[in-house]
Parts: structure tokens; C-alpha cells; sequence
């Protein structure tokens, strides 16, 4: 038996060495803290809305402005931080950015233990959260690239999605544990602790990226030379539209879906999570489709192929009953399911569409195209919260999550018939 574990541990190890990624230490580092982060922001995705859903008894429209203020820093950031990508280096950005989560987040529970939580305060801990999010995703993408290349991007972005299922499959499910023995405030304390490993772990990286050259450019010039780039590269103002309309559809499935399984089906925190544990492992179906797909297919083709699995997932959504075949638990299931095809559909789309955007991309602007990027994509996402929290307010929740999957349905046709993604191959 010890010959047989020594044996296993060397072919493992054998086949780490073989790895071209995984032999780089400094990319462990990174791959070591994105997972933190990921389990982190798994647990808050679900602890922050049932605070506001169970403890501060949110409406619709509140719960609308909560996924907006999530998304503006997208908005408001995301350009600036391009000029600011380019013109230092990466990796203290994400330090920062992880320690300001970190703050953030260990607010909630000081402040229920105080009394003095209030939506309020949940809105500004989501714009918070938001900016750090903004700014050191964002740095993450740029890091990324340097530490493995452009040639190992898709299966660097492959690895990452892989984490992010890992974190998708067990999160929920913890999250939804701890807050039904803990209750929210204190779920959320417990992810505290991931951010501060991840931190420490950035701080081991031994990578130093070269200063970039001092620009006497105007920041204002350069936020408008990253915004020409990107509107004049046919292509990636092609991903940028596509995106930012999707975008705008899932912050609407945001602000909507723990309502929805809460308040419509009945779901309890911890049935919640564990259902929600099958987004996880349709990450993992997407993670592991993305790299064959895109060889076989084309990089556009992979694209496309996810905007049409997400729009299903979005599509479904409204249709999941109380109770199917006379069964909660069958209920539960099928909402399960449903979030599995969304989740893979949003892996399906979102891996190549970065390594692609990155791939045609120079050096030079590379930090600003990731921010543009980012900030044009997500622009819409508050409008997109709004709108559906203005609607479920009005007509209900089953019935904003139906506006949400025809307008998902309507992009994914609008894509394959009206873009010339489907022939990208590269």
C-alpha cells in the first residue's frame, strides 16, 4: 500500500512537471489566490442578498438598486483604472483591491453586532465590493498575461474557470450552510479570511513586471485613445455590444433570483445553496468543453455557442414551479439545473471571449482595451438591475425573470444571425 501512494504521488507529480503552467510557480501563486477569492465572493454572491432579502426585508426595486450599485463602479472606474493598468504595475493593484474587499466586507457583521446595519449600508458595501472587484479584476486579466503569455492564455483562462467551478460547486453549498447556522452576517465574516490568505499569497509572487514608461500623455487622452481602439477594432467592438447586452440581462437575473427562490419557491438558505452547487458544476462542463470547442469549432463559434446555452438557462428560469410532480425537492432540483446550464453557458462564452480580446490586442494598450473593455460591457448592468426590480415591483418576480430570458433569447439569435463571430477562428 505505501509503494502503491508513493507510485500515485509521483505519476501526479510527473504529470505537473508536464504542465507547462503548473510548473511556473509564480502562476500557482495566482491560480492559488483567484480560488481563494472565487470561494469568497461564492459565499458574499449569496450572504449579501439574503441579508437584504431576510434581515433588512428588501423589495424588488431594492433589490435592483443593490445589483446596480454592485455594477457602477464598472461605469464609473473602469475607464480610469485603464489608464492607471497602463501606467503601473499590476500586481499591487490587486493587493489593494483584495484588501479593500476584505474591509468591506468585515463591516456587515461589526455592524449587525452594533445594530446599526441598514440597507444603506448593504448598498454601499455592494459599490465597494464593486470597485475592488472593478479595479483588481481587471488587474488580475492584465497580470495574467504576463506571468503565462498570450500563447498560454486559453488554458490559463481554462485552469481559472476550473477554480471558479470548484468554487461554484462547494460555495453555494457552504454559503447556504453557514447562513442557516450562522446567519448571513457572520457567512459573510468567514470569507473575510479568504481575501486576507489571498493577499499574503499575492505577496510571495516573485514576478516583478517592468515599470511602465512615465506617460506625459493627459489621462483623458489616453482613456480616449483606449476607447478608439476599441471602437475602431471591428471585432472587438463586435464582443463589446455582444457582451454589454448580456451583461445587462444577467444583473436583472441577479437582482431577481434569490427572490425568486426565497420568496416564490420557497427555498430556504441552505436549499438554496445546495441547488445553487450545480452552477458549479456546469462550470466545470464549460471549463473542460471550452479548449476542445474552440480547436475543433473556432474561437467565435465557442462564443456563440454560450450566448445560446445561457439564453436557454435565462429561458427556463421564469418556468421552474413551486412545486413540480407535487414535490418541493423536485422543484429545488430543476432550479438546480437550470442554473447549471446558465453557469456553463457563461463559461462557454466568457473563456475565449477573453482570450480572444487579449490575443489581438497589443502590449501598449493592453490595460486600457481590458478596462474599456470592462467598463462598455458592464455600463448597461445597473440599467439592466433597475429595470428588472422596477418590473418584478410591478408585475412580479416570475414575470421580470420572463423579460429577462426574451431579451436573453433575442440577443443569442441576434448574435449568430447579425455578427460575423462564427467565423472567427483564431
Amino acid at each position: 500500500m505505501r509503494e502503491f501512494i508513493i507510485n500515485r504521488v509521483r505519476n501526479v507529480l510527473h504529470s505537473l512537471r508536464g504542465d507547462g503552467l503548473l510548473a511556473k510557480p509564480d502562476f500557482r501563486r495566482l491560480w492559488l489566490s483567484s480560488a481563494l477569492t472565487h470561494f469568497g465572493a461564492q459565499i458574499t454572491l449569496l450572504a449579501l442578498p439574503i441579508c437584504a432579502v431576510l434581515l433588512m426585508h428588501a423589495t424588488p426595486s431594492q433589490m435592483g438598486i443593490l445589483a446596480a450599485l454592485e455594477s457602477l463602479p464598472f461605469l464609473l472606474f473602469g475607464l480610469p483604472s485603464g489608464v492607471l493598468l497602463d501606467r503601473c504595475r499590476r500586481l499591487p493593484i490587486m493587493m489593494c483591491s483584495d484588501a479593500m474587499v476584505a474591509t468591506a466586507l468585515a463591516s456587515v457583521p461589526l455592524a449587525w453586532w452594533l445594530d446599526a446595519l441598514s440597507i444603506h449600508w448593504l448598498y454601499a458595501v455592494g459599490f465597494v465590493l464593486g470597485t475592488g472587484y472593478t479595479v483588481g479584476g481587471s488587474a488580475e486579466q492584465v497580470f495574467l498575461t504576463f506571468v503565462v503569455g498570450r500563447e498560454g492564455l486559453v488554458d490559463a483562462q481554462a485552469k481559472f474557470a476550473s477554480t471558479e467551478s470548484a468554487a461554484r460547486l462547494v460555495g453555494p453549498g457552504m454559503a447556504g450552510g453557514l447562513v442557516q447556522l450562522l446567519g448571513a452576517p457572520f457567512a459573510i465574516l468567514c470569507t473575510v479570511g479568504g481575501f486576507a490568505l489571498s493577499l499574503s499569497n499575492l505577496r510571495r509572487i516573485r514576478a516583478r513586471e517592468p515599470q511602465p514608461p512615465r506617460s506625459t500623455t493627459h489621462p483623458l487622452h489616453e482613456i480616449r485613445e483606449g476607447l478608439a481602439f476599441v471602437w475602431n477594432h471591428r471585432l472587438l467592438r463586435t464582443l463589446a455590444w455582444t457582451s454589454a447586452f448580456w451583461h445587462l440581462l444577467f444583473y436583472g437575473y441577479m437582482a431577481l433570483h434569490v427572490l425568486f427562490a426565497t420568496r416564490v419557491l420557497g427555498m430556504t438558505p441552505g436549499v438554496m445553496g445546495t441547488a445553487q452547487m450545480l452552477g458549479g458544476v456546469g462550470i466545470l462542463a464549460g471549463s473542460l468543453l471550452v479548449k476542445p470547442l474552440s480547436t475543433r469549432h473556432g474561437t467565435g463559434r465557442a462564443i456563440l455557442a454560450g450566448l445560446c446555452v445561457s439564453a436557454l438557462g435565462f429561458a427556463l428560469m421564469p418556468a421552474v414551479p413551486v412545486r413540480l410532480l407535487d414535490s418541493a425537492n423536485l422543484s429545488a432540483i430543476a432550479y438546480g439545473l437550470v442554473v447549471f446550464l446558465l453557469d456553463c453557458g457563461a463559461t462557454l462564452f466568457f473563456v475565449p471571449y477573453i482570450a480572444l480580446r487579449q490575443r489581438v490586442t497589443p502590449d501598449a494598450v493592453l490595460g486600457r482595451m481590458v478596462a474599456t473593455m470592462r467598463s462598455l460591457t458592464v455600463a448597461m448592468a445597473p440599467l439592466g438591475a433597475l429595470l428588472a426590480g422596477a418590473l418584478a415591483e410591478r408585475f412580479g418576480v416570475r414575470i421580470g425573470l420572463v423579460c429577462v430570458a426574451t431579451g436573453a433569447v433575442v440577443l443569442a439569435l441576434g448574435a449568430v444571425a447579425g455578427t460575423r463571430l462564427r467565423d472567427v477562428k483564431a
